[in-house]
């Protein structure tokens, strides 16, 4: 017999899932009004199921904090990684942040630090407080990341500019920036795999 395609390994193991949390009848019903997709499912119990979504919110927040107590350095061994911890630490933000991934010469992390906070749709960012840390942390590059709480993943004019302005500034100390990486929701974007460093 034929292993199922990965979709519908996904979708059995999603329905299995809630099966677990809401009982077979319940779980049917939430996973055709939401066709299968985990975030529909996750908007859909938050408005219709109370004991369901509270565990929904318990094994959420205990896996986040087993993420978060993991050391940064074993989860970002390359800069390829990065995304996954950004968007763990950046995603459902109502304001956006600003954040930095120091870097050695063999592109191990450092550390990684949240520089600005902002507002719903900007932050202040300022390209001497960046110098001032990558000198700092005695680093060789640099992966920045930002939140867009508006979920629109496409760099703005605004987003180019800095990166350019950062670019520049990190450069007279020898600093490299390998990415920009907007986080907006579930999805991340990287300024360099589009081209724009």
């Amino acid at each position: 017999m034929l292993a199922p395609p990965p979709m519908l390994k996904a979708n059995l193991a999603t329905l299995n899932a809630l099966r677990t949390l809401f009982g077979v009848r319940a779980a049917g019903r939430l996973f055709k009004r939401s066709s299968g997709r985990a975030s529909h499912i996750l908007e859909e119990a938050r408005a219709s199921y109370g004991a369901g979504w509270d565990a929904i919110r318990a094994v959420h927040a205990l896996m986040e904090q087993a993420f978060l107590e993991t050391p940064a350095s074993e989860i970002i061994d390359s800069p390829t990684r990065a995304a996954p911890f950004l968007k763990a630490r950046l995603a459902g933000l109502g304001y956006e942040v600003f954040a930095v991934l120091f870097l050695d010469a063999q592109h191990r992390l450092i550390r990684w630090e949240e520089l600005f906070r902002g507002t719903l749709t900007q932050t202040s960012v300022y390209p001497r407080e960046v110098v001032r840390r990558a000198l700092a942390c005695n680093c060789a590059a640099v992966i920045l990341a930002h939140n867009h709480p508006s979920l629109c993943g496409q760099p703005s004019r605004a987003d180019q500019i800095l990166t350019r302005e950062l670019q520049s500034a990190l450069k007279l100390i020898d600093v490299q920036v390998l990415d920009h990486i907007i986080v907006a929701g579930s999805n991340t974007t990287s300024m360099a795999q589009l081209g724009l460093l």
